[in-house]
């Protein structure tokens, strides 16, 4: 909102390049609930530790170093 033309209404342009940046951020989205879909039964690499997929994956939970919650579904590629 802060890139909102002042003292002028919104233009075609103006919302065409809102509405670009609001699906980039959309898709964004809906990847990463797509990933969660996809792999909430294996080891996300959020550090319970609790599936024996996780010994494998994370062993002593080394992607705690990367910081907190499901690391595996908020990093891209990992």
């Amino acid at each position: 909102m802060q890139t909102l033309p002042q003292g002028r209404p919104l233009s075609k342009g103006d919302w065409t390049r809102m509405a670009t940046k609001f699906r980039k951020d959309l898709d964004a989205r809906i990847a990463k609930a797509e990933r969660l879909r996809d792999k909430l039964d294996a080891c996300i690499g959020c550090g319970c530790l609790s599936l024996s997929k996780c010994a494998l994956y994370n062993p002593q939970d080394r992607v705690r170093m990367d910081g907190t919650g499901p690391r595996y579904l908020i990093e891209v590629g990992v």
